[in-house]
């Protein structure tokens, strides 16, 4: 695989350290995956965390004080260290639930965004045997190294008829009073799995799913995958349209199907010329809302 694209900044020694604290974090998280001694806590937003996603992190951290001693690093666990224009950001466990429970879907999450561009991203998931990444202007590639990988390009579908959609879970969306407005989205769509977390967008990024979206994600949570769906000529964006990780949730697509998906779930206006925007007529959402038995008046 290239290293370096023409024209492009030169991150590949950053890239080359990324894999060394991915390969770094491996090497916790199997060993304490599946552990009868696994320490489970739950933080101030009960969400679960491990001993493993602390180790890792500690590690992570450790090792850049020591070879990138002026760049900040933001991390779930212990929150954000440093002020640099450079700023590696690190989910030590994506997936910790799964984690726990003894699913394999996990994985290392490594970032690294300069200026407020997410420049280069890892995705180490070693129970799957997979590992993703990608830097600006070199691609999205997944493989067992540098120099034995293949190239990650997304799918060429053009119909919402004919995605594949895949999500987390439908408790998010019903929180935030989205449910509707997804489930409608998933009743266009050929198909809907919920893969989950990274999955889902690594999946996207190979061409196996065509659409992924997620109503609530830290930064942390969307930095790498962020890179890695753009370098494979996809689109990602929060789902007010805004490019980038930085919006608080995630819309991810092949490209060719963001905008009807924004459609459904973010802030697009309805165009009538597109066949894949969803009408303001029968079977819509706004219809169903419309049709909706009136108030009985004493």
């Amino acid at each position: 695989m290239p290293i370096t694209g023409p024209g492009s900044t030169d991150y590949t020694d950053d890239l080359r350290l990324a894999h060394v604290l991915a390969d770094d974090a491996d090497s916790i998280t199997q060993a304490r995956f599946k552990s009868l001694d696994l320490h489970v806590m739950s933080k101030p937003d009960l969400t679960p965390v491990t001993d493993a996603d602390k180790a890792v992190e500690e590690g992570i951290r450790r090792t850049l004080s020591r070879v990138r001693s002026r760049d900040a690093v933001v991390g779930e666990e212990q929150g954000t260290t440093g002020h640099s224009q450079r700023r590696w950001i690190v989910d030590p466990i994506d997936g910790t639930k799964n984690f726990v429970r003894g699913v394999p879907v996990w994985a290392t999450l490594i970032a690294l965004a300069v200026d407020d561009e997410v420049v280069l991203g890892v995705v180490s998931a070693p129970q799957l045997q997979r590992r993703w990444w990608a830097s600006v202007g070199n691609g999205a590639w997944t493989g067992r190294s540098l120099l034995k990988a293949t190239k990650c390009e997304v799918s060429d579908v053009r119909r919402l008829e004919d995605a594949s959609l895949s999500y987390s879970s439908l408790g998010g969306w019903d929180e935030r009073d989205r449910l509707d407005d997804f489930v409608s989205l998933s009743r266009r769509c050929w198909r809907t799995r919920a893969y989950g977390d990274f999955w889902s967008y690594m999946l996207l990024a190979e061409g196996a799913v065509d659409i992924a979206a997620e109503p609530e994600l830290e930064l942390y949570d969307m930095a790498a995958l962020d890179v890695i769906v753009r370098e494979a000529g996809g689109r990602f964006t929060s789902l007010d349209g805004t490019d980038g990780p930085w919006g608080g949730n995630a819309l991810a697509s092949n490209g060719h199907l963001h905008d009807a998906a924004l459609s459904f779930l973010g802030s697009l206006d309805d165009d009538g010329s597109d066949p894949d925007v969803p009408r303001r007529g029968p079977g819509s959402v706004s219809n169903l809302r419309d049709r909706q038995a009136p108030p009985v008046l004493d």
